[in-house]
C-alpha cells in the first residue's frame, strides 16, 4: 500500500490555481515541480533557468525540475485540455477575439528539433531558430493564451511528421478551439495568413467566422470583365489605443469592382506620402462594419505583440535548455499555464469574489494595496507586478536560508514565516469548480 503525503506548499494563490491540474500528475514530486515552475516563471528572475528557479523555491538543486520536464510521464495534451476547459468555464459562453501569430527564437546549431535558418518575425530577419504558431484570446483588454503548435520545416521533418504551412497550422488550431466550444467574435492575423486564401481565409469562411487580416500592398482580387478597381476618398478617424490615448489617422476603402462581403482598406497616418512603416492594407469580413471601426479593429492585433512579449520576456518562453521537442513542448505548455494564472486575476476573467468573513483578514487585505510598489492598473503587466510582490517574501526567504544555516537568526526566520503567512491571505483566482482527483498520490 502506497504511503500518502501532501504536496509541499508554495504560495497560496499559486497552490489554489494549480489544484485545477492536480489529478494529471501521478507522483507528488511531479505536482510539486509543476507548482515550483509556476512560482519561478511568475517571479522576477531575469532568466528562468531551472537552477535559478530551484534556488527561488528553496530546492537544493534543479534535478526534480529537470525530471519533470524531461522524464515525468505527464502528457502535454492532458494539461492543455485541462487549461482550455478552465478558460471555457471562466468565459461562461462569452465571445472572444482570436489573435493568430507566430513566435520565433534564435537557437545555435542544429541539435534542437525543428531548428533551421528561417524568418524569425520578432527579429525581423532570417536566423537559425525555432518557430511556433500561436493563438491568443482577447476580451475587454485582457489577453490570455490558448494554444500553440511548432512549425516543422520540410528539411527537419522526423519520422511520422506531416509538413504543414503556418496558415495550415493556424487553421487547424482554430478548428480545434471551435470544436471545444470557444466562440469567436473576430479573428485577427497578419499578412502571412491574410494572403493565404486556400489554407486560411477559406477555412474562416467555411467556419462562418468574421475576420480582420492584413494583406500585402500588391494584393490582387478577381474582377469580372468590365469592372475596375476604385478608391474612396480619405477619411479621418481617431485610433484609440489600449491605454485610452488617441491618434489621428486616415482610412479609405479600396473596392474591386462591386462592394462584396469581403472589403479592402488602406490605413495610414499620412495620406500624402504614405510612409511604408505606417501604412497598412487590411481585408475585412465584418458585416456592417464602419470605416471608423476598421482601424481600431485591426489595431487589436497589437495585442499579439503585447501578449507574446509578456510570455517571452517575462515568463521565460525561450529559456528552455532542452533539444527534444517533446520536452520543449512541455516547457511551453507550463509557460502558457503560468500566463493564464496571471490573466485570471483580471476583473473580466475573475468576476467571482472571495470576501473574507472575519474583519481581521479584511483589514490585512486592504493593506496590500498600500505597498509602495503596488499597481492599481488592470493590465496584464500590472497584475504580474502585484503577484510578484506577493511571491517576494517566499522567494527571498528561500534565497537567504543557506545563510541562516550558517548564522542562525531565529527572529528573522520567524519574521519571514509570519510575512509569508500574511501573503497567503491574498485572494487568488480560484477555479470555479476544481476537478476531483482520480487517485491518491504515491510517495515517489
Amino acid at each position: 500500500m502506497t504511503e500518502r503525503r501532501q504536496a509541499a506548499p508554495t504560495v497560496k494563490f499559486v497552490d489554489e490555481y494549480c489544484q485545477w491540474y492536480q489529478q494529471l500528475f501521478p507522483e507528488v514530486r511531479s505536482y510539486e515541480a509543476f507548482k515550483y515552475l509556476h512560482v519561478g516563471m511568475i517571479s522576477d528572475i531575469k532568466r528562468k533557468s531551472l537552477p535559478e528557479i530551484g534556488k527561488f523555491v528553496g530546492l537544493k538543486n534543479e534535478q526534480s525540475l529537470l525530471h519533470f520536464v524531461s522524464e515525468s510521464p505527464w502528457q502535454v495534451e492532458d494539461l492543455r485540455e485541462q487549461r482550455l476547459k478552465l478558460i471555457l468555464q471562466v468565459l461562461q459562453g462569452r465571445e472572444i477575439n482570436l489573435i493568430i501569430d507566430e513566435t520565433g527564437d534564435r537557437k545555435k546549431g542544429n541539435k534542437t528539433d525543428y531548428v533551421k535558418r528561417q524568418y524569425i518575425g520578432n527579429l525581423g530577419k532570417v536566423e537559425n531558430g525555432i518557430v511556433a504558431v500561436t493563438a491568443y484570446g482577447l476580451i475587454e483588454g485582457m489577453t490570455f493564451p490558448l494554444i500553440f503548435e511548432v512549425y516543422k520545416p520540410k528539411e527537419r521533418l522526423e519520422q511520422g511528421d506531416t509538413y504543414r504551412t503556418k496558415p495550415e497550422i493556424a487553421a487547424i488550431l482554430i478548428q480545434k478551439l471551435q470544436a471545444m466550444g470557444f466562440k469567436f467574435k473576430l479573428v485577427l492575423a497578419d499578412s502571412l495568413y491574410g494572403e493565404s486564401d486556400g489554407n486560411f481565409v477559406s477555412v474562416l469562411n467555411k467556419l462562418k467566422l468574421n475576420f480582420v487580416v492584413a494583406i500585402r500592398s500588391n494584393h490582387t482580387a478577381w474582377l469580372p470583365p468590365g469592372q475596375r478597381v476604385r478608391q474612396n476618398q480619405w477619411r479621418k478617424f481617431e485610433r484609440v489605443f489600449s491605454d485610452g490615448s488617441t491618434q489621428q489617422r486616415y482610412i479609405r476603402e479600396i473596392i474591386f469592382g462591386k462592394r462584396r462581403e469581403m472589403q479592402y482598406w488602406q490605413i495610414t497616418d499620412d495620406p500624402k506620402t504614405l510612409p511604408k512603416n505606417s501604412t497598412w492594407y487590411v481585408m475585412t469580413k465584418v458585416p456592417g462594419v464602419k470605416y471608423k471601426e476598421v482601424g481600431n479593429l485591426y489595431g487589436l492585433r497589437n495585442w499579439v505583440e503585447y501578449g507574446l512579449k509578456q510570455s517571452k520576456n517575462e515568463l521565460g518562453w525561450a529559456d528552455f535548455r532542452v533539444t527534444n521537442y517533446a520536452q520543449i513542448q512541455k516547457w511551453w505548455e507550463v509557460v502558457m499555464s503560468a500566463y493564464l494564472l496571471v490573466s485570471l486575476h483580471a476583473n473580466v476573467l475573475n468576476p467571482h469574489e472571495h470576501s473574507p468573513k472575519d474583519n481581521i483578514t479584511k483589514s490585512v487585505l486592504k493593506k496590500f494595496s498600500t505597498h509602495d510598489w503596488w499597481d492599481e492598473g488592470q493590465g496584464w503587466k500590472n497584475l504580474l507586478n502585484n503577484l510578484r510582490l506577493v511571491l517576494q517574501p517566499f522567494g527571498s526567504f528561500n534565497l537567504i536560508k543557506p545563510w541562516l544555516k550558517v548564522f542562525p537568526i531565529p527572529a528573522l526566520s520567524v519574521g519571514f514565516e509570519r510575512l509569508i503567512g500574511l501573503m497567503n491571505l491574498f485572494n487568488g483566482a480560484v477555479p470555479l469548480t476544481v476537478p476531483e482527483p482520480a487517485f491518491l498520490f504515491s510517495s515517489a
